[in-house]
């Protein structure tokens, strides 16, 4: 390498130092004088703000929310890597709704096979206090799929649309797990086990399950079951009978999702739009969405530190299999588990 490179690297080396300490000063007064610095380098400080999608009426306002992608709780998006679905985000999201007068009414899109028991009934508990507190509506638009999860938290809306083409249904609760113990036998790995009772090793992929601890865990799934049969039952004000006729985890098209009763009208997003602003008088009112900030100083400053600092992809990939927790759970999803 020649001198004139030698030169040109160290010029730009310094002024990618100087970029970044530039920026990082303007990024710390602004998080609250230094108040915040553990958070902004944690990637936690990213600011919130509101788009306006259509509309000129900000004392009576919609808000458009949207559920894409499986509904798990596996962080939250950071200056350093973004997730595909925040759930702390979205419940934030509903929570700023449960206090702002100025939204009411709000149109939900769900595009998501599902996920979670737990995060599920997060977002439904929500949505229902949302109804009972402030007693705005909720549309539902389903995009190509909402099932399982995806349509346990439909179920509270006041109208649900679909495509006629929309994957939704799969009413219902799996739990899986994987035994190769046979497999371990062959290649001549053993595992001792110490364990404090006969089940704490409920579910082990190196052992058998036992009658007693396969009826336990149906116990299990059958009341969790139960739980999402009365949610449908409660939102969609169907019998019993009428909801477990179509409650056995099948997944419908639009079209017999509609003639099951499960949802109200086939249509797209814009066609829920209208119809609420038509069925409240909304029609002038503001739509609007939540988004992170992302620009300026935090997109730039994320990218230049990330770049430098950041794990690399492989690294990334070594992460996420050592932390992910594979324990068995159950899961209101349709498709791959």
């Amino acid at each position: 390498m020649n001198v004139k490179r030698w030169v040109a690297l160290v010029v730009a080396g310094v002024l990618l130092l100087f970029s970044l300490g530039i920026n990082t000063i303007f990024a710390l007064f602004k998080a609250d004088f230094l108040g915040n610095f553990d958070s902004l380098m944690a990637g936690n400080n990213l600011d919130v703000y509101e788009n306006v999608i259509e509309g000129d009426n900000f004392d009576k306002r919609i808000a458009y929310l949207k559920v894409d992608g499986t509904i798990q709780d596996i962080g939250s998006s950071t200056l350093w890597q973004p997730v595909a679905y925040d759930h702390q985000f979205f419940l934030e999201q509903l929570d700023n709704i449960l206090y702002d007068d100025s939204v009411q009414g709000i149109v939900l899109s769900v595009n998501s096979p599902g996920g979670g028991v737990k995060e599920s009934a997060d977002i439904y508990k929500k949505l229902l206090k949302i109804k009972e507190e402030r007693q705005i509506p909720i549309y539902v638009s389903m995009d190509s799929m909402a099932a399982s999860g995806g349509y346990y938290i439909s179920a509270p809306a006041d109208k649900i649309f679909a495509h006629r083409d929309t994957i939704t249904g799969s009413i219902g609760v799996i739990m899986q797990s994987i035994n190769y113990q046979a497999l371990a036998e062959k290649v001549g790995v053993k595992f001792e086990t110490f364990k404090s009772g006969e089940h704490k090793d409920m579910l082990s992929p190196m052992r058998e399950v036992t009658a007693e601890e396969r009826a336990m865990m149906q116990d299990m799934i059958n009341e969790t079951y139960e739980e999402f049969v009365d949610i449908v039952e409660q939102g969609r004000n169907m019998s019993e009978a009428d909801v477990k006729k179509v409650a056995d985890g099948r997944i419908l098209g639009g079209t017999k999702a509609l003639e099951a009763g499960l949802i109200d009208e086939i249509g797209d997003e814009e066609a829920a739009i209208a119809a609420l602003r038509a069925d409240y008088g909304l029609e002038d009112a503001a739509l609007f969405e939540y988004a992170y900030d992302m620009g300026g100083w935090q997109s730039y400053v994320g990218m230049k530190i990330g770049s430098i600092f950041g794990p690399s992809a492989e690294e990334k990939m070594l992460m996420k299999i050592m932390t992910d927790y594979s324990a068995p759970k159950m899961m209101y999803l349709y498709g791959e588990y």
